[in-house]
């Protein structure tokens, strides 16, 4: 009885054996990563980064809206601020059906949320009943602060390519409103009405954003303003290649593990790199999924078999047929993807690189 027992434990544990062997033959080892540890950022941060994001496109149909001539009274601000919060409900979604709760970013997103809320709100009220009456007083003619306001929303949206919005120097454009604009001039009611609004725009603004700059630096570290990827069919020549590009580590199979500059000039460059003929592999550690946005045609809908998931879309409400495009797709497709999304009738917008 007792060998029968000992015979069949043994049948059990080489049974066992057998199985863990075949499973890993069947199944493969994760890859190891191949980005430094310092360098990795979580995967979740490809879709959390979009609202920041759009907090960059609404303030750039602003300006465009400007330059057009149109009065500010016209500009969808509640429109945009439905389009942030659904959105904001896709990547929640998303975010919630693939990852651990990221509280600190999620927060983050509703402190920006309910500031641009109230913000867009304000503006929308104020414009619609205040803003309206003196546009029809001016005739439909531009005071010299409605040109300055035009301008700073441009220079705004430039500098936030590359910077938080907390470091624009609001307090210089308040200067300016009372330095590079005449006291008086024509259509003086909606001149003094518009020196109101922007000083008070800009001054609140300066005092919010130093406030916010003080809590970020005292509660997070600096961020890293270079994105770090392994790639195949790195060139061995670099003509051609960014001049800002950093080769961290070369093999001699073509692999390379290189840092890119973070935010809008990774888009920029990852695309030239896909030009080139470079595959990405991992990008700041993760290997499955990145977003991508492009602007697409109005009457746009998805092909048969496209290989893209396609997240959300939104019209581009200043924009006559046009809407912008969410993909998600897996990092070892983005050289095809943006080869192809850069090409009419798409224009690629941002590469979310966590």
């Amino acid at each position: 009885m007792a060998t029968s027992m000992r015979a069949r434990r043994w049948s059990a544990a080489w049974l066992l054996l057998c199985l863990a062997g075949f499973a890993a033959a069947v199944v493969p080892a994760a890859p190891t990563q191949m980005t430094p540890e310092a360098d990795r950022r979580g995967e979740d941060q490809t879709f959390l980064t979009y609202p920041e994001w759009f907090l960059v496109y609404s303030p750039d149909e602003f300006a465009d809206f400007l330059k057009a001539g149109k009065n500010p009274s016209e500009f969808p601000f509640i429109g945009h601020l439905q389009q942030f919060w659904q959105a904001y409900g896709a990547i929640y979604r998303i975010t919630g059906d693939r990852y651990d709760f990221n509280g600190e970013y999620h927060t983050m997103i509703g402190v920006i949320g309910v500031s641009t809320t109230l913000e867009y709100g304000l503006k929308s009220a104020y414009e619609t009943v205040v803003g309206r009456v003196t546009e029809l007083t001016a005739g439909g003619t531009a005071t010299e602060e409605d040109r300055l306001a035009a301008e700073v929303a441009r220079d705004y949206v430039d500098f936030l390519a590359l910077q938080p919005w907390y470091e624009y120097d609001f307090s210089a454009r308040l200067k300016q409103v009372w330095t590079d604009t005449p006291w008086v001039g024509p259509n003086m009611l909606r001149k003094w009405e518009r020196k109101y609004w922007l000083t008070s725009e800009y001054a609140g603004k300066a005092i919010y954003g130093w406030l916010i700059g003080k809590a970020t630096r005292s509660s997070f570290e600096k961020p890293k303003l270079e994105t770090v990827a392994w790639v195949d069919g790195f060139p061995a020549e670099s003509t051609g290649l960014p001049s800002d590009l950093r080769v961290i580590r070369r093999e001699a199979d073509g692999h390379a593990l290189i840092a890119l500059p973070r935010y809008a000039p990774f888009t920029t460059e990852s695309l030239q790199l896909a030009q080139r003929g470079v595959r990405f592999e991992e990008i700041a550690g993760n290997r499955d999924a990145i977003l991508i946005t492009v602007i697409a045609p109005g009457d746009w809908r998805a092909p048969d078999r496209w290989p893209y998931r396609v997240l959300f879309l939104q019209p581009v409400l200043t924009r006559a047929n046009q809407q912008r495009l969410a993909v998600v797709v897996p990092v070892k497709d983005l050289d095809r993807a943006l080869l192809e999304l850069a090409q009419a009738p798409y224009r690629l917008e941002h590469v979310y690189d966590y």
